[in-house]
């Protein structure tokens, strides 16, 4: 069975930095694109960045900039680098994972990927 296991958040003041970590377990992975999203209070789940399975990258305009996400094919992990961190980005962050056919392409739909870790808490205080 497949597991996604997130972790990293915690509580920042603003304009301070997390970085938060996926490992997928459970299942040899060879062709995998992987998403973070996140989930304020009373929101709908949002696209934060995504990385495809050849390491192309794509964020949201709003941590353009800020945010950097990675990815360590040896160990099935996914991190996101957190700068300069705003009130505004305080949500539970989640991972996801999607097997894929197309080496470049980044998925920004939630229905597009197969696996999910169970979320982790950031939260950034003014």
């Amino acid at each position: 069975q497949v597991q996604l296991v997130d972790a990293g958040g915690g509580l920042v003041q603003a304009g301070g930095s997390l970085r938060l970590s996926c490992a997928a377990s459970g299942r040899t992975f060879n062709n995998y694109a992987m998403g973070w999203f996140r989930q304020a209070p009373g929101k709908e789940r949002e696209f934060v960045a995504g990385i495809a399975s050849g390491g192309r990258t794509y964020y949201v305009d709003s941590v353009k900039g800020r945010f950097t996400i990675s990815r360590d094919n040896a160990k099935n992990t996914v991190y996101l680098q957190m700068n300069s961190l705003k009130p505004e980005d305080t949500a539970v962050y989640y991972c996801a994972l999607k097997e894929v056919v197309y080496y470049y392409t980044i998925y920004l739909g939630l229905k597009e990927y197969d696996y999910w870790g169970q979320g982790t808490q950031v939260t950034v205080s003014s």
